[in-house]
């Protein structure tokens, strides 16, 4: 392993991370309103929040691109509050990856909070307990492995993000050059397979060890949280 090499894992742990903590509260509000909402419509919000699973990724990152441009409505209120852009940079492939990451931890925590015992619940209420107090004494605890279950396969799916990423952020070295675009950049470089060889068993490995602790966590919440 070579310090760029390195250094390209760091990036790409680092954008992966920030993805899933700053996706986490969206994602989360998402599932209990799937979970515990019934509204018109919840449907269509339901195919919204699926969408980028189906959609190309490259149709994805043209879409935040448009929506994150100097002139786009997100990019100008980004502008406006921080005199700054995400194009072109590691915050930007941050949002791609939680973008694409989104649909995923939601089912997961979706799947938890369905799988709460309702009853647990009321019996909490009888016996004098608000909402609130509900909510982080009995629903959160019982829903806990599940969020991380989620988170891991997050993080799993923000690791290996490439098409919203290249075309939101490009392919920056030092910058937006994640795992996935090192891998595609080496592919195109002659003499480039050591280097895809290398990056590409610790794409492998982390990707695993996300998998698992996923599915380990998903047991511990006394359901399995299946993606597809």
């Amino acid at each position: 392993m070579t310090a760029t090499e390195w250094a390209i894992v760091v990036l790409s742990l680092k954008v992966g991370g920030i993805a899933v903590l700053f996706t986490l509260p969206l994602a989360f509000g998402l599932a209990w309103l799937l979970a515990r909402s019934s509204f018109p419509g919840k449907v269509v919000l339901d195919g919204f929040v699926h969408l980028p699973l189906v959609l190309p990724p490259v149709v994805t990152g043209w879409l935040l691109l448009l929506l994150f441009a100097p002139e786009g409505p997100v990019g100008m209120l980004v502008d406006d509050l921080f005199g700054a852009s995400v194009l072109f940079r590691w915050s930007g492939a941050a949002i791609a990856a939680g973008v694409m990451a989104l649909p995923l931890m939601v089912r997961a925590i979706r799947l938890s909070l369905e799988a709460v015992d309702k009853r647990l619940e009321e019996a909490a209420r009888t016996l004098g307990a608000g909402r609130t107090r509900t909510f982080v004494r009995i629903t959160l605890p019982l829903a806990l492995p599940g969020i991380l279950a989620g988170m891991m396969l997050g993080f799993a799916r923000a690791l290996g993000e490439f098409g919203a990423t290249i075309t939101f952020v490009s392919n920056i070295p030092g910058e937006t050059r994640t795992l996935p675009l090192a891998i595609y950049t080496q592919l195109q470089t002659p003499g480039g397979e050591a280097a895809v060889i290398r990056l590409a068993a610790i794409s492998v490995g982390i990707a695993l060890l996300a998998l698992v602790a996923s599915e380990v966590l998903a047991r511990r919440s006394g359901r399995g949280v299946h993606v597809l």
